[in-house]
């Protein structure tokens, strides 16, 4: 062979190819995702403090047991464990729930209170108590009429006499004196919002009925929802409770 043909046999050899560091990734990444049992039991094996380290991996673990065709005494504990330790996580975060709720109502009642102290005339106290409902409570409208006689026109959208042919439509609420919840007539939307009846879509009417006071308080909402009759009437009671204190000081005040 001559060195011309020496040299042309070497330039057809080919150089051997590289992998490339992306191939490399790719073969290590497809190594630890294609794990089979052997290797999960080698593995385990090497490290038998595995579980004692991640001890959380035992709990939805399904471990058997040497009992033959019996229920082993220790499996069935551990389910009745995970089954009680679930029972209790639900009851805490019912309870923390139930705990936020009753900040949020504690917070809610603080700022009326606020609002209504705040306020010197009755006028006031309807004005502080619609600011106050549609910022904490997400309401619309708020209401008070008191049934009382009053000759005082600046107080003409406040009083409502005992004599009125409007109290009718609200005989209801105030011989069982409980709130009601609900959709309210269109009568009773009149009566109590005016101009805004027909954007009121559900309320709740609560009867004021104590020694010094009789009246209603409604409070009303754009939203058809915002007052069912399956809602609970403590709140409800209390609030006006405490409207009702502020306003009989006011009254004798006045």
């Amino acid at each position: 062979m001559s060195e011309q043909e020496a040299l042309t046999s070497i330039k057809k050899i080919k150089s051997p190819k590289s992998v490339k560091p992306k191939a490399i990734k790719k073969i290590v990444s497809k190594k630890l995702v294609d794990v089979n049992d052997e290797q999960v039991a080698a593995f385990l094996e090497e490290n038998p403090d595995f579980f004692t380290k991640h001890i959380q991996l035992l709990e939805n673990m399904s471990i058997p047991h040497p009992s033959g065709g019996a229920v082993s005494l220790i499996s069935k504990q551990l389910e009745l464990f995970r089954g009680r330790y679930q029972d209790m996580e639900n009851q805490l975060i019912e309870l923390i729930d139930i705990a936020r709720d009753n900040d949020t109502a504690v917070n809610r009642m603080h700022k009326l209170n606020l609002a209504l102290l705040d306020a010197k005339t009755l006028d006031e106290v309807v004005t502080n108590l619609n600011l106050v409902l549609s910022e904490y409570f997400l309401t619309d409208y708020a209401a008070i009429r008191i049934i009382q006689i009053e000759n005082n026109t600046e107080y003409a959208d406040i009083f409502i006499s005992p004599e009125s042919n409007d109290l009718k439509a609200f005989a209801r609420e105030l011989s069982y004196g409980l709130p009601r919840c609900g959709q309210p007539t269109l009568t009773q939307a009149r009566v109590l919002f005016g101009f805004n009846a027909n954007e009121v879509k559900s309320c709740a009417i609560i009867p004021m009925l104590f020694t010094e006071i009789e009246g209603l308080l409604a409070i009303g909402s754009r939203d058809e929802n915002r007052f069912h009759a399956s809602m609970g009437h403590l709140f409800l009671t209390q609030m006006s409770e405490v409207i009702a204190t502020r306003l009989i000081t006011l009254l004798k005040n006045n």
